[in-house]
């Protein structure tokens, strides 16, 4: 073993009590300085906090006040800008009273729907002829479908104030009518071909086969003359649409019929200007009720120092106003001298009464409550639509045929008419031998210039309830590429093909950019389709549609029509994306107050010439009192949209614009003002505060019916509430 290693190394000097109080002295001194230094820093940094804090209060009061105090000089401009509407409503009424003078100048024969006088000459004039084929009762529908359409376009075209109560149930009556006689016209010119079934038989089968087919009407028959049970598979001109009958309809004296009208005068009409008195009167109290609380705080200078015109219209409303006016309400003194919220309503008021039509406020009103309680398998036609027109599929008993004898052709006319084979029979007997009456097989053709995005379901019409309903009908398949439906029914009668309503809400996105002057492309992208409508002037047009990604090719492609007649044939064509008063019961929508997103599509309409708008994320973000979008100068007039533009976004609240600090790439949603900008009253000057002289003179030379046009449209489409 060798030797110990030595300890290295000092000891450890020992601390002194002394020096431990010392040391614990230093380190409160220490600890004390750093608390008085963290608290001075502090107090620095509420010091700094409090004064940007003031800065901003004051630089907002003065923001605020600088806007209170162009608030009615801008409301005054955008008064006068908005002339547009009402002048837009007179070129309607004129259009229409010179149309009505050209058709009483061409005196072509046909009436005029909208004189009673004419229209019940016309329906009694053609209840008198007899014997009229098929053919030439097609000929004749097309005069009534077009003396229809017209009916419903005056009722829907009209402003509610000039319309009165007669002429609304008259036009009613009148739809009504036409439509029971062209339905009878049908059967009547059916009948006088049954009555002929043997002459034009088919040589091998030994049955009457026929069709027939036209632009809104198309007509399959078939006569059963040889009784064969073994024939029970029916299908017309080589088509796969028929019917598969059971043994016992096979061996009776039976024609089965199916009329398809490409239309739907089935479905009961709706009570539009019902409708229409409830949503004014809705809309009425509406305003009343926004504005009722701050009426008393209205002072008579302001009132007597707003004056926007001498117009007739102007006077009228200021009748209005003084009436309200006569009760007395002390008001305080510093309700006066602030702006208060009756400073704001009180310009709208006066500008909403004078410009907007009870048609327009109808589009983006909500019915107070849902529709009635349905039966058992009845159809909302609130939630569903029915497309394609309507397939009425009739079993006839075989009138009698005409014999030839002696040179002549003898025929039985039967003082009845036509009648319908009642299958299954209804006698108690017939009913306890149910299996003997096995449903009946029916393959038919969907429309070929309707789209359906998902199956369609298929609804009989209820003659006693006066509805449409899912039940009786079984073994529903849809075969999309030949756009063949087949099902199995208990009894025939009317069916049709119905779809989502709301299939297209709520949108994905959508943008309206302008083309030119007077010349916009209004886009709306939803989950199945992309839709893109120019409007120029008075018209609008369906510029492409796509599905999954491809151009799909439609029937509307390339014609020009007015907005009514533009909304109608879309929804008929099944691209529905105009949502009703009921819609917001079967869409999650994102609700905006009714009078702030009517006034911000009436001010994007105004700008639609010069600056693109689109959709942005954040409109969900905020309350219903405001609305969010994006919006940047555009004057070029090219169709493709430019790659990655610079967008500005916008927060209206009807009374107040403002640009916001955040973009669309933002983490988070802030309302806070961009940097060097200022509040307005109006979606026009606060684009005014960046635009360019020439996008501000497009605007100013915008024509009115154009405005008019693209207003319309996005207050039917909803851009703001439901995407």
């Amino acid at each position: 073993m060798g030797p110990k290693a030595k300890k290295s190394g000092r000891k450890k000097k020992k601390i002194t009590k002394a020096e431990r109080l010392k040391q614990l002295q230093e380190e409160e001194e220490r600890r004390l300085k750093e608390e008085e230094e963290a608290r001075a820093k502090y107090e620095k940094e509420e010091m700094e906090k409090l004064e940007i804090q003031r800065i901003e209060k004051e630089k907002w009061q003065q923001l605020e006040a600088k806007a209170l105090e162009r608030r009615n000089e801008e409301l005054e401009e955008l008064y006068l800008l908005e002339g547009c509407f009402p002048e837009a409503e007179k070129l309607k009424q004129h259009i229409r009273l010179v149309s009505q003078w050209k058709h009483y100048i061409e005196c072509d024969g046909s009436p005029d729907p909208s004189v009673s006088q004419e229209i019940n000459t016309f329906i009694s004039l053609w209840k008198e002829e007899t014997n009229e084929t098929f053919e030439e009762v097609i000929a004749k529908s097309k005069l009534v479908l077009h003396l229809i359409e017209k009916l419903k376009l005056i009722l829907l075209e009209i402003p509610s104030y000039d319309l009165q109560d007669k002429n609304i149930i008259q036009y009613h009556g009148s739809i009504l009518e036409l439509q029971e006689l062209l339905h009878f016209k049908f059967n009547m010119a059916t009948e006088i071909l049954l009555r002929e079934a043997s002459t034009i038989a088919d040589l091998d089968s030994g049955n009457m086969e026929k069709v027939i087919q036209d632009e809104n009407v198309t007509l399959y028959v078939w006569a059963n003359l040889k009784k064969n049970p073994r024939y029970r598979s029916v299908r017309f001109s080589e088509t796969q649409i028929g019917f598969e009958i059971p043994r016992i309809l096979a061996t009776s004296d039976i024609a089965l019929r199916l009329l398809h009208t490409h239309y739907d005068h089935v479905t009961p009409l709706r009570t539009v200007p019902t409708l229409l008195q409830k949503h004014s009167s809705a809309i009425t109290h509406l305003v009343k009720d926004e504005v009722k609380n701050v009426e008393a705080a209205l002072s008579k200078e302001f009132q007597e120092e707003y004056k926007p015109g001498k117009s007739e219209s102007h006077s009228i409303h200021e009748e209005e106003i003084k009436d309200e006016e006569q009760v007395d309400i002390e008001v305080p003194t510093s309700f006066v001298q602030e702006e208060s919220e009756a400073t704001k309503y009180e310009l709208e008021k006066k500008l909403l009464s004078e410009t907007v039509s009870a048609a327009q406020l109808l589009l983006i009103e909500n019915a107070p409550e849902k529709p009635h309680l349905l039966e058992d398998s009845e159809v909302d036609m609130c939630q569903f639509t029915a497309l394609g027109g309507v397939y009425h599929l009739d079993i006839l008993e075989l009138p009698p045929q005409c014999k030839p004898v002696k040179g002549w052709m003898i025929m039985e006319i039967l003082k009845e008419g036509l009648q319908k084979y009642i299958y299954p029979p209804v006698t108690k007997e017939d009913f306890e031998k149910e299996s003997a009456f096995p449903p009946i097989g029916v393959m038919l053709e969907a429309h070929e210039n309707v789209i359906f995005f998902e199956d369609p379901m298929v609804a009989r019409w209820d003659a006693e309830g006066k509805h449409w309903k899912t039940d009786g009908i079984s073994n529903v398949f849809y075969r999309s590429e030949e756009r063949l439906i087949s099902f199995s029914m208990e009894s025939l009668g009317p069916v049709t093909l119905i779809q989502d309503t709301h299939i297209h809400m709520p949108y994905q996105s959508w943008e309206l950019r302008p083309l030119d002057v007077n010349k916009v492309l209004l886009t709306v992208t939803t989950v199945f389709t992309e839709i893109q409508i120019q409007i120029k002037e008075d018209l609008c047009l369906l510029a492409s549609v796509k599905l999954n990604n491809k151009k799909h090719s439609s029937i509307l492609e390339g014609k020009w029509m007015t907005p009514i007649s533009f909304i109608i044939a879309l929804k008929e064509t099944g691209l529905n994306i105009f949502p009703t008063e009921h819609s917001h019961f079967y869409v999650a929508i994102n609700y905006k107050i009714p009078l702030v997103e009517m006034k911000a599509y009436r001010q994007m309409a105004l700008l639609g010439s010069a600056f693109a708008f689109g959709w942005s994320k954040w409109n969900i973000e905020c309350d219903s009192k405001k609305v969010i979008f994006k919006v940047r100068e555009h004057l070029t007039k090219e169709e493709e949209p430019i790659q990655n533009p610079n967008w500005a976004l916008l927060m209206f609240s009807g009374d107040r614009a403002q640009r916001l600090k955040i973009d669309e790439y933002s983490e988070a949603f802030s309302e806070a003002l961009k940097e060097e900008t200022e509040f307005h009253s109006t979606l026009y000057h606060m684009v005014k505060d960046f635009a360019s002289e020439e996008a501000m003179e497009k605007i100013r030379s915008s024509n009115c019916q154009f405005l008019d046009s693209v207003c319309h449209m996005l207050l039917s489409i909803r851009l703001l509430s439901y995407s």
